[in-house]
């Protein structure tokens, strides 16, 4: 893409209404425009690493064995009188009527519909196990919507079921959501640690809430140091392989990890003092296991092997995807502006053109431009007829990992430079090296991808 045919509208102050770092830097950086209180439109740049964000998810549910589906954003009040939730939800709950004087909902979460779904289909157990999942918009009318898409009203979020026989089968597919999300939030580059949680207005008394270690996180967390050294890696995972699951799982539960909810003070302080620690987190995702809860209330049953019906067990697993924009900002930026790892980056690369107009620079960042798409990458070239110090400004701003720069100096030599945003550190080159090695860092990146 040419930024000179792109839409940015990149701020130059800081906006007084934003209160944390994520949510300034994606006013700053063109990224979204708050329409309402708590809601978002979301502008190109910041769609483009959303919907990045969203690959990820959908890849690694389906490395996981999950299908997706798509339930509606407007739900029957009916559905949830039947599990008992509609009037103890609370206020979050944005209860409408329709024309025919229904009562309606635009829905927090799918628990209702999803298993109104199931129990029109599925019959067998031999239909089992099955895990539904999808990423659709959510609206929970919070008291003080604030921190951007932090803590916004309407956000865009992945929702899984899970539906199995006996307690034993729910509890791997539990595991095997733990094992999938921690790959998840490393494609993302981020360290999100599971913590045993509180089950919520959800329901459930095994859950785990995934957290990323952030100053501005809106809960207080306790933990073992030494769990922040575990790595998810490029591990091979049979997701089918209840053994495997149940020692990742075990591997990255075992060490002391608590919300402020569920601490406990005894127990944490059987750690050794030099690896205790408190700080602030960031939730970005959630597990459930809660049993027969709505499979009873709601009669989702199966035939069982010996004929007679049993409620499924269930449970539900969710991602933030839009919260997750935010983490990773709170996670990965500095003073000059955000720090996209490369799973999530808007634009692979940049291309700097330091004398727009000449013609060996234009020619040469053309050359780029066209080698780095060919390679099946996506440069953001900058064209613009602007001074260099405002070109470097923007590129720091919007955070693309890489940018090369090509100057006439340079080009003398037949030399561009390469510059790491995270670093700051810049090696010169020539053209074609450069783009060789922008295209090394993606290899692994890209080939971490898995079929949707």
């Amino acid at each position: 893409m040419r930024l000179s045919r792109y839409f940015l509208p990149v701020l130059k102050e800081d906006p007084k209404e934003a209160q944390i770092v994520s949510h300034r830097l994606m006013l700053r950086a063109g990224m979204i425009k708050q329409q309402s209180a708590g809601i978002y439109s979301w502008l190109p740049l910041g769609l483009k690493v959303l919907r990045r964000i969203e690959q990820i998810v959908h890849e690694e549910q389906a490395r996981a064995g999950h299908i997706p589906v798509l339930m509606p954003t407007i739900q029957s009040a009916d559905l949830w009188r039947e599990s008992g939730r509609y009037d103890d939800y609370g206020q979050e709950m944005l209860r409408i009527k329709d024309r025919h004087d229904r009562d309606m909902l635009f829905g927090p979460t799918n628990e209702e519909v999803i298993t109104d779904i199931f129990r029109a289909h599925v019959n067998s157990y031999k239909d089992l196990p099955l895990t539904l999942y999808q990423i659709q918009w959510k609206f929970r009318d919070e008291v003080r919507p604030r921190f951007g898409v932090m803590r916004g009203r309407e956000f865009l979020m992945k929702d899984g079921y899970n539906f199995d026989l006996t307690r034993e089968a729910a509890l791997h597919a539990y595991n095997r959501h733990l094992v999938s999300y921690l790959r998840t939030y490393e494609r993302m580059g981020l360290q999100a640690i599971p913590m045993r949680a509180d089950g919520g207005p959800i329901g459930g008394d095994y859950t785990h809430e995934f957290l990323v270690l952030a100053e501005t996180g809106e809960s207080e967390v306790f933990y073992d140091s030494a769990i922040t050294e575990l790595k998810f890696g490029d591990r091979a995972i049979d997701y089918d392989s209840v053994e495997q699951c149940q020692s990742i799982l075990e591997e990255f539960t075992s060490r002391y990890a608590r919300t402020d909810e569920t601490h406990d003070e005894a127990t944490f302080a059987q750690i050794p003092e030099d690896r205790r620690r408190s700080a602030r987190g960031i939730e970005v995702g959630q597990i459930f296991y809660f049993g027969t809860k709505y499979s009873e209330s709601m009669g989702a049953t199966v035939v069982g092997p010996d004929g007679a019906r049993v409620p499924v067990e269930m449970g539900s697993h969710g991602i933030g995807v839009s919260r997750l924009l935010g983490a990773i900002i709170e996670a990965s930026h500095d003073d000059k502006g955000i720090i996209w790892p490369e799973g999530v980056t808007p634009f692979h690369v940049g291309i700097v053109n330091l004398k727009q107009g000449d013609a060996s620079t234009d020619s040469a960042c053309q050359a780029i431009y066209d080698d780095l798409r060919a390679a099946g990458l996506d440069p953001l070239y900058d064209d613009r007829d602007e001074r260099a110090g405002a070109k470097f400004a923007g590129m720091d701003l919007i955070g693309l990992p890489w940018r090369i720069t090509v100057g006439p100096r340079g080009l003398a030599n037949n030399k561009v430079e390469l510059t790491s945003r995270r670093s700051g550190e810049s090696e010169e080159m020539s053209p074609s090296e450069a783009v060789a090695r922008i295209k090394a860092i993606y290899d692994p990146v890209i080939a971490a991808g898995y079929p949707v």
